[in-house]
C-alpha cells in the first residue's frame, strides 16, 4: 500500500527560531480539496501523532499571508502550525507551500 511509505523533508518549525530540521511522516492520504490546494492527513514518525498537511501553490510574486499569520498565532481555538516546507510541482517552475498543521478529527 502506497500510504505506508515514509517521506522525509527539511521543515521549519511553525513557531520559534527558523531552525529547519528533518521531519518524517507516513500514512499519507487526501482528506480535502479546495480551490487553493489539497489537504492530506499524515502521521509524524517521531511522535506518531496525526497532522494535516495543507499543500498550496505558491505565487512567487506574493509572500504567503496565511503562513505569516499562522506563524504569529497561538490560540486554543486555532489549529497550530507545527512546521512548514516547500516542495516542487509537476511543472518546472511550480513551488508548493506545505503547512503541517495540528490534525482535528471531524
Amino acid at each position: 500500500k502506497d500510504g505506508s511509505k515514509v517521506t522525509t523533508v527539511v521543515a521549519t518549525p511553525g513557531q520559534g527560531p527558523d531552525r529547519p530540521q528533518e521531519v518524517s511522516y507516513t500514512d499519507t492520504k487526501v482528506i480535502g480539496n479546495g480551490s487553493f490546494g489539497v489537504v492530506y492527513q499524515a502521521k509524524l514518525c517521531e511522535t506518531n501523532e496525526f497532522v494535516a498537511i495543507k499543500k498550496v501553490l505558491q505565487d512567487k510574486r506574493f509572500k504567503n499571508r496565511e503562513l505569516q499569520i499562522m506563524r504569529k498565532l497561538e490560540h486554543c481555538n486555532i489549529v497550530k502550525l507545527k512546521y512548514f516546507f516547500y516542495s516542487s510541482g509537476d511543472k518546472k517552475d511550480e513551488v508548493y507551500l506545505n503547512l503541517v498543521l495540528e490534525y482535528i478529527p471531524e
